[in-house]
């Protein structure tokens, strides 16, 4: 593939992962809870902190850094959500507030036979 093409679709990918990220941190700014804004701030992040790595190694374009940026992708993607769960539950656990509209507590139940 030539140079130009590489360089136009890294900066597809710059754009999209930049993207991402400005919407995540939308989603954390207007989501109404703890727990909304961790799920955007999580699932667009990590999508968009993708985008911008494979930007970097379609950019550089050498093997070592292509590496090093697919075990960053790899490292993120299994953290995030790891991460974002054990912060959700810890939440839960100490009462954070649940969005006035919220309908249905899945967890409700599970915890209370957890206290037990």
């Amino acid at each position: 593939m030539s140079r130009i093409v590489l360089d136009v679709i890294a900066t597809g990918f710059m754009v999209f992962g930049t993207l991402l990220i400005l919407l995540a941190s939308v989603g954390v700014l207007r989501m109404p809870d703890l727990f909304l804004r961790m799920s955007a701030a999580t699932k667009a992040a990590t999508v968009g902190a993708a985008g911008l790595l494979i930007a970097a190694a379609m950019h550089f374009n050498e093997p070592d850094i292509i590496v090093q940026m697919v075990l960053t992708i790899l490292f993120v993607l299994l953290t995030a959500p790891v991460g974002a769960h054990i912060i959700g539950r810890a939440a839960y656990k100490h009462k954070a507030k649940l969005y006035k509209n919220t309908k249905v507590d899945q967890l409700e139940s599970y915890y209370q036979q957890d206290e037990l």
